[in-house]
């Protein structure tokens, strides 16, 4: 099942960024969905596709 992950790295500051996007209302995240992601410590935003990539191995 894909589903982003709800911490990711940020690529600035390498602090926190937590998933800002809800998931969709059918509950099921697609490979093409956009996902906003926030970091808590430099504040950045990062809008990220999901892809095949983005399933857990």
């Amino acid at each position: 099942m894909l589903e982003p992950d709800p911490v990711i790295t940020c690529i600035d500051c390498g602090g926190r960024a937590h998933l800002l996007s809800y998931p969709p209302e059918d509950g099921l995240w697609e490979v093409g969905d956009f996902v906003a992601y926030r970091c808590e410590d430099c504040l950045d935003r990062w809008d990220l596709v999901l892809d095949d990539d983005s399933t857990p191995d």
